[in-house]
């Protein structure tokens, strides 16, 4: 069995989540276009490697994955945009598996150690089904959970509060 994929870190939620080729300036509507789907986290790749102009080490830290999997990404995004824009393809961009905060957890039944999205309201142990879970996240050497001691305010707690400058 393959391992589940990683959370991968964005900061950046973008409003226009829908770009349709416009053919020689004549933007009529567009009922059978076939689309390309970008996930948010290989926008999110493109823009620190591209836009923020970031190291690829950097990126893949910042995204709280590997070096290997960061390339991966944006390798795959890159492809995608390049596709549609040679195709005339519309790209739409959403889905996939990201998250603005990852917290790791520890089930207080059966021990498994794991991360979730701090997004998801309903957090059960990936090993056993339980909603014993305890956060073990570490803050200067303290164990520390924003979100059990609610110090994200509710903004913070939504996806899509970062703007592109």
């Amino acid at each position: 069995m393959p391992r589940p994929v990683k959370w991968r870190k964005v900061e950046y939620i973008p409003n226009n989540t829908y770009f349709v080729p416009c053919p020689k300036g004549s933007c009529r509507e567009y009922s059978d276009v076939n689309e390309v789907q970008i996930k948010i986290e290989e926008l999110e790749a493109m823009r620190l490697k591209d836009i923020e102009e970031l190291s690829q080490e950097e990126c893949a830290e910042k995204m709280e994955v590997s070096r290997q999997t960061f390339q991966n990404i944006i390798d795959e995004a890159r492809k995608k945009v390049v596709f549609a824009l040679v195709e005339g393809k519309a790209i739409s961009i959403g889905g996939g598996r990201y998250t603005k905060k990852i917290c790791r957890l520890k089930c207080l039944n059966c021990g498994k150690e794991f991360e979730a999205s701090f997004e998801e309201d309903q957090q059960k142990c990936i090993n056993c089904g339980s909603a014993e879970l305890s956060c073990f996240k570490k803050v200067n050497g303290h164990k520390h959970c924003p979100k059990q001691s609610g110090e994200y305010p509710a903004s913070e707690k939504r996806l899509g509060n970062s703007q592109l400058e």
